[in-house]
């Protein structure tokens, strides 16, 4: 993961002067900036043009007509050189450095101790968002999305958080129950009360709230991460990741869903890999059961969704057995991902009218599986875990009677930055089973339906095969 070269920080300025040097819009804008803080705004500015002077009157900030002198640094907290004129903004830099007082200067961030984000301000909460002067058009454009999620009520929630920490802090017991405390505080009645505009009834609420018993019992979600694609990540699931004190997770959920869980969070990895297992499915179990009846909330948390191929219906018979509680949060799974994302209908009017998910490992011997009888009939079916069987699924299909030319695809890591897509019929499938570059999860589908896919993009598995030969 890429590393900041800034550290993102508030700057306590309540009170204390801050100093604008410069004349034009530069200056009026960093004056308005700072008007949504209660510092004392300290412009200097021999000759204000008329923006400037409207927003230094409209402000209350302090207007001094003078040429800036390293004078006027004495008791500023923070600077802002804001000329528009490079020679004058880098002198005032080096005497801001030299005076040992942070500057920034506007439109040069070579120049700057520190920058300014856009904020979304929801006071007491503020949103900052930076891009440490690399594109500040882009942090304005994330504002705006940001300014829509955030209800302007939510600085209300925020007040009344700061109204009850001292009540907290005496009531509630420190650690595990005071953290609880406060998530439910901010996702259950009393926000919804606060954010509705209801002031007296969220505070009466979260007194009951801090009178009541600490809830300290453990809990379980099993959690689907989809695909892999973070932006297909359900909200409940960000939710609860922020929630969990343990994220047990699997070898294809990968990183960046993994780091949105609370940053204190232990994680535990479960991996399983075709050939090898971090851990049995029974000491998985074992673990999701000790950890909840330690008093931990664990989020169990698995690719795609945990109800497909999952093995959480094992999961939920252990954790009954135990009486812990849980939840089950559902993912988008890998057939509805790689068809969306190849643009291929699963279903069809007059077509294909139902869908099969099926695996490629309950091939047994000479058998055809329950779900082949479907595709003969026209069903599209799904088949996870299918690559290394891609041979084996259509030679099973085609001896049973379903025609040569029934369109089939594989989607390789479905809906993530490497997805590939190859397609083909069902007599040249084999060839994906024979590609040795295809190493990522492979969905398979097979049916009628795909001939209305888009694929013009989609590599055919006569060429990748042609190609894995005259690769070795």
């Amino acid at each position: 993961m890429p590393r900041l070269t800034s550290f993102p920080a508030f700057f306590r300025v309540s009170g204390r002067d801050v100093l604008v040097v410069g004349s034009g819009a530069a200056a009026a804008a960093k004056t308005r900036l700072l008007a949504e803080t209660d510092a004392r705004i300290v412009v200097v500015a021999a000759h204000p043009e008329e923006e400037l002077a409207a927003d230094v009157a409209r402000t209350g900030a302090t207007l001094k007509r003078e040429t800036f002198s390293p004078a006027h640094l004495s008791g500023a907290t923070l600077v802002f050189a804001a000329t528009e004129d490079e020679a004058q903004d880098r002198a005032i830099a080096d005497a801001a450095r030299a005076a040992r007082i942070p500057v920034n200067v506007v439109d040069r961030p070579e120049l700057c101790d520190f920058t300014t984000p856009a904020i979304v301000n929801r006071a007491p909460l503020a949103v900052a968002i930076g891009t440490e002067g690399a594109a500040p058009v882009l942090a304005r454009h994330v504002r705006a999305r940001i300014e829509a999620l955030l209800a302007p009520e939510v600085g209300a929630l925020a007040s009344l958080a700061e109204s009850l920490r001292e009540t907290v802090a005496r009531l509630v017991p420190a650690g595990e129950a005071r953290r609880r405390f406060w998530a439910r505080l901010f996702d259950g009645p009393v926000a919804a009360r606060a954010l509705a505009g209801d002031a007296a009834g969220a505070r009466s609420l979260a007194m009951r709230e801090i009178a009541a018993e600490p809830d300290l019992a453990g809990f379980v979600w099993l959690v689907g991460a989809g695909p892999g694609s973070v932006d297909l990540l359900t909200l409940r699931a960000q939710r609860v990741l922020q929630e969990a004190d343990v994220i047990v997770h699997d070898a294809l959920v990968p990183s960046e869903v993994i780091a949105m869980g609370r940053r204190d969070a232990e994680r535990i990895f479960v991996g399983k890999r075709k050939g090898h297992h971090e851990a049995t499915q029974s000491e998985i179990e074992a673990l999701l059961v000790r950890e909840a009846r330690a008093g931990r909330r664990v989020v169990r948390l698995k690719s795609g969704d945990p109800m497909i191929f999952g093995r959480a219906g094992e999961e939920m018979a252990a954790l009954k057995a135990a009486g812990v509680a849980y939840e089950v949060v559902p993912g988008v799974t890998a057939a509805l991902a790689a068809a969306s994302s190849a643009r291929v209908p699963l279903t069809l009017r007059r077509v294909a009218s139902s869908l099969v998910f099926a695996t490629g490992h309950d091939l047994d011997g000479r058998t055809l599986p329950d779900w082949g009888g479907l595709a003969l009939s026209g069903a599209t079916v799904a088949v996870y875990m299918g690559r290394t069987v891609a041979g084996l699924v259509a030679g099973r299909l085609l001896e049973a009677g379903l025609s040569p030319d029934t369109p089939a695809i594989a989607v390789e890591n479905a809906e993530r930055a490497d997805e590939r897509v190859f397609a083909g019929r069902l007599r040249d499938l084999a060839g994906l089973a024979e590609r040795d570059d295809v190493d990522g999860p492979a969905l398979i589908l097979i049916g009628p339906s795909l001939a209305e896919a888009d694929l013009a993009d989609a590599i055919p598995f006569a060429e990748a095969a042609g190609a894995a030969v005259a690769a070795a």
